[in-house]
């Protein structure tokens, strides 16, 4: 009588387990993502979340999570950063749309190009691959190159002739800001 209460158990444990993992692993929608898990994530149809701030009209301030149209490499669908490789590569959790602004800090360059972020960090690296390509720069050059000055090395990657061979590898298009919005003023 107990190993089939056992079983029963483990059957019913295991149940809700494939359920579980199978709504995580199936259907990530970065609407559904909260503020902490937003920044540096894929939905399950390969699209880049962003992690936008609007300003009410009371001042509050109130995240959301939106699907970009940045597509990932298609390993990386429902993917959720790592807080490993998050704080390996020198990223903020509360970072605003997506832009090529941090491959300019030799500091973030140098975590980006670090064993720990380049080799174990897949989904970062192919977001900033992209991101350098989109500036005509390649990564891994760019990694070997590293110096005092990464504004200094990307100007001279672009004028040795080192650069990415074509256009972004997925249709990356840039943020140049920060995507921040305003509800719209009230009319009476």
């Amino acid at each position: 009588m107990a190993s089939k209460f056992v079983f029963i158990t483990l059957a019913v444990a295991a149940l809700a387990l494939s359920l579980c993992v199978q709504g995580t692993l199936g259907g990530t929608t970065c609407e559904q993502l909260d503020q902490d898990t937003c920044a540096f994530a894929v939905s399950s149809s390969g699209k880049r979340c962003v992690l936008e701030k609007h300003v009410k009209r009371s001042g509050q301030e109130v995240y959301s999570c939106r699907t970009s149209d940045i597509e990932a490499d298609n390993k990386l669908n429902d993917w959720i950063e790592t807080e490993q490789c998050i704080k390996a590569c020198g990223l903020d959790r509360k970072t605003f749309g997506i832009s090529t602004d941090s491959l300019l800090e030799s500091t973030f360059t140098q975590k980006l190009c670090s064993p720990q972020c380049y080799d174990n960090c897949p989904n970062i690296v192919d977001l900033h691959f992209n991101l350098a390509a989109g500036e005509g720069v390649f990564l891994p050059k760019l990694c070997e190159a590293q110096g005092s000055n990464a504004r200094r090395q990307m100007a001279e990657l672009r004028s040795s002739g080192l650069v990415a061979p074509g256009p972004a590898k997925h249709g990356v298009k840039l943020a140049a800001a920060p995507i921040v919005s305003a509800e719209p003023p009230f009319s009476i």
